[in-house]
């Protein structure tokens, strides 16, 4: 086993074990019982450190292990997306990665969908459907065919 892997399997049972509602119990437990040894330690100041240091540290730590966990993820689901976006007759290849995009490109895209629904709510509110393969072109967002609806070039309608 790889030092990665043994840090991906680790991380993800800590993310999982520390997102269970028997792991927040413990937790208000520890947080009860560290307040009501108060009056024994005087409330000193190594008393409050205590809980400060402990807390710090575990949220520390949990950062890293939780992020470790959601960017898998994230990349998984990212994965999924691609092939059913790739595997669908009538969707957009071009659409397949845009998480690798910049800002600039990812705002064309996210205008034309925004485009795309506003025409399909208005449609909707006319009596029309809201389905259609619209085409998106990476150039401009914006190629329509004569009968004014979106096509992706040599699919048909569904």
């Amino acid at each position: 086993m790889t030092h990665n892997d043994w840090f991906s399997k680790f991380s993800t049972g800590l993310s999982t074990m520390a997102g269970k509602p028997a792991t927040f119990v413990i937790a208000v437990m520890v947080v009860a019982a560290w307040a009501v040894s108060g009056p024994m330690f005087h409330f000193s100041d190594t008393w409050q450190l205590v809980i400060n240091t402990s807390t710090t540290i575990v949220t520390f730590l949990m950062v890293f292990l939780i992020q470790n966990t959601q960017n898998r993820d994230t990349a998984a689901m990212q994965i999924k997306l691609d092939e059913l976006i790739r595997a669908l007759d009538g969707a957009h290849n071009a659409l397949l990665d845009l998480e690798e995009l910049n800002e600039k490109e990812l705002a064309r895209f996210r205008q034309r969908y925004e485009q795309l629904a506003e025409e399909a709510r208005g449609a909707l509110r006319s009596g029309g459907t809201d389905t259609d393969s619209p085409f998106i072109d990476e150039s401009d967002g914006n190629n329509d065919d004569r009968d004014g609806k979106s096509r992706a070039p040599g699919r048909g309608e569904h």
